[in-house]
């Protein structure tokens, strides 16, 4: 139970995080009202309020337009790429740099992966255009090196789900190691001690020990990276497609690229904010439904 006395007890921690809480509150929370617009055929003339009620034609508008399921597919399947082999790989990374035992090396290898999140996506979008080129990209001059043919990457949807995810897991998983570095630090020594003297090898103390407690935190940042399913990473494939590469929506067109579009070429913000409602209420689902899972399984885990 909250009390006053927890209040001015914790003052010091409560004014750390008034300037986060605050910039959620001004852009999550005090938007939400503006939600209506998905409900209304806004114009600018009559404003949010006055503009005439459709009720859920907007909604209807883009469940029958073929997009939905397109976007909301391409959407999952690379958050979902991305959650599993991203997790799998930013404990790979933390446990592999736990096990260096030069500080200096070990410092200089988390800098190095920890570099990429500061890059801008259009930065990253040049890397990845550098790489995949169809006439003077690495990747083309490698196979064409191993004998292989190049391939037209721009004009082959197939592979760029994959891409995309393994572009963001690049960039990010320096960030998500820190996390797990830290949690591997938290473990007890005396888990490992008492292991040692019993013969464990090291590889058995990492995966009869390290890895199981471990699990909490890989069960919370799963979460909440599940509560971001529905949205896809915009930035980075708006920077990749642009407008010269319609080939690819096939496999990268997300909910945020169309959204996008409607805002862009049509100018229908009732439209865009229909889908953008959508992608906040199946999100919201999703985030509850795991959650109500992780806690049949362990409530000690669950976020909520």
């Amino acid at each position: 139970m909250f009390r006053k006395s927890d209040l001015w007890k914790n003052r010091h921690l409560y004014l750390m995080i008034l300037p986060a809480a605050l910039v959620i509150f001004c852009f999550s929370y005090l938007p939400m009202p503006g939600s209506i617009i998905a409900f209304k055929d806004y114009n600018f003339s009559d404003g949010i309020w006055r503009s005439p009620w459709v009720g859920f034609d907007n909604f209807k508008f883009y469940f029958t337009s073929g997009y939905l399921w397109r976007t909301t597919k391409n959407t999952i399947c690379i958050n979902l790429l991305y959650i599993f082999f991203g997790t799998i790989s930013a404990v790979t990374f933390a446990i592999m740099l736990n096990e260096v035992r030069n500080k200096f090396a070990r410092k200089l290898y988390q800098n190095i992966m920890f570099l990429p999140y500061f890059l801008s996506m259009v930065v990253v979008a040049q890397f990845v255009e550098l790489l995949f080129s169809d006439r003077f990209g690495l990747i083309n001059n490698i196979l064409s090196r191993l004998g292989f043919n190049p391939v037209d990457w721009y004009i082959s949807p197939q592979y760029w789900r994959q891409i995309i995810a393994g572009t963001t897991i690049w960039k990010s998983v320096g960030y998500t190691v820190i996390i797990y570095l830290a949690a591997i630090t938290s473990i007890d020594n005396e888990l490992f001690e008492a292991s040692a003297l019993d013969g464990a090898k090291r590889w058995q103390e990492i995966y009869y020990i390290m890895i199981p407690m471990l699990v909490p935190t890989i069960v919370t940042l799963v979460l909440l990276e599940i509560g971001t399913i529905f949205f896809g990473n915009f930035q980075l494939i708006y920077a990749i497609v642009k407008n010269s590469h319609g080939a690819l929506y096939e496999t990268i067109d997300v909910i945020d690229t169309y959204v996008f579009r409607a805002l862009r070429d049509n100018v229908n913000f009732s439209a865009s904010s229909a889908a953008g409602l959508y992608q906040s209420v199946m999100g919201f689902i999703v985030v509850c439904g795991s959650n109500f899972l992780v806690k049949l399984y362990n409530k000690d885990y669950a976020l909520f």
